[in-house]
Order: structure tokens, then C-alpha cells, then sequence
């Protein structure tokens, strides 16, 4: 399974998650998808696979994936304070892949019935959702 973690600014929320996965699976294939070379550099220092960094790297990558990790703000254009452009925002939409998001909560967005949890309880239920869709792909065929 190839999972793809995308983050911006710093890529502090995708090196957590980077580290969390690649700790509880460490046979998981995981693409940074980085909006700059900085938090590229800082998911691949916490152990993903392989990295690529920008716009067009990110647009073409999400169709190569089983999953996309992240922020809920990736699918936002201009989400990440601006870093996710029209075309990162509808690549990431419109990707077969299925989606499993950090519901983070800044600026203007407010999510109704999503309750306020501490980022690594975020980070805890997104690895459990990784785990669970992990261990029903590579469970043998009957």
C-alpha cells in the first residue's frame, strides 16, 4: 500500500504523522507531498520513502496513491495559509484515493459536531484509520 502525506509551511503536522506511521508500520510506502522543500525535507528526516515538493509534483502524484493523509485545509484552495493553490485543491478532490483528513480547525473554518481535540489525538485516530484500511488490503485472499 502506498500512502501519500501532504503538508505545507514547515511540514510539522506531516512529520507526526510521517513518524507515527512509519512506527506502528514500518512496511508502509510513504510519499512526502511537500507544497515547498522544507516540509518535504522535514517529513522525509522522520522516515517517509520518497519526497517531491510543489504544485505540479503534488498534482501528479495524488493519482499514485491508495491514500492521502493530511489536513483537511489541503482540499482548501488557499488552505496552509495560502500554500494550496486551485490545482493542488482540485487534484487532491478529485483523486481516487481515499481521503483520511485531520479535521484542524483555523481561521474562517469551523466544523460543526467535530469536536476540538488536542493535534496528536488527531494524529492517534488518523494512524488507527491508516492501520485499519492497511490490515484489510493486506489480509490474504480466500
Amino acid at each position: 500500500m502506498r500512502i501519500a502525506v501532504i503538508d505545507g509551511q514547515g511540514g510539522g503536522i506531516g512529520k507526526h504523522i510521517v513518524e507515527q506511521l512509519r512506527k506502528q508500520i514500518p512496511e508502509l510506502d510513504i510519499l512526502a507531498l511537500g507544497t515547498n522543500a522544507l516540509a518535504t525535507g522535514a517529513m522525509m528526516r522522520a522516515g517517509a520513502t520518497e519526497g517531491a515538493s510543489g504544485e505540479s509534483a503534488i498534482c501528479h502524484n495524488v493519482n499514485r496513491v491508495d491514500i492521502i493523509v493530511g489536513a483537511i485545509s489541503v482540499m482548501m484552495v488557499y488552505g496552509l495559509l495560502g500554500e494550496i493553490t486551485s490545482a493542488i485543491a482540485t487534484a487532491v478532490s478529485a483523486s481516487k484515493a481515499e481521503k483520511i483528513l485531520i479535521p484542524i480547525q483555523r481561521g474562517n473554518i469551523h466544523l460543526v459536531g467535530v469536536p476540538r481535540i488536542p493535534l496528536p489525538h488527531q494524529i492517534e485516530a488518523l494512524v488507527n484509520e491508516v492501520k485499519e484500511r492497511f490490515n484489510v488490503l493486506s489480509a490474504p485472499k480466500e
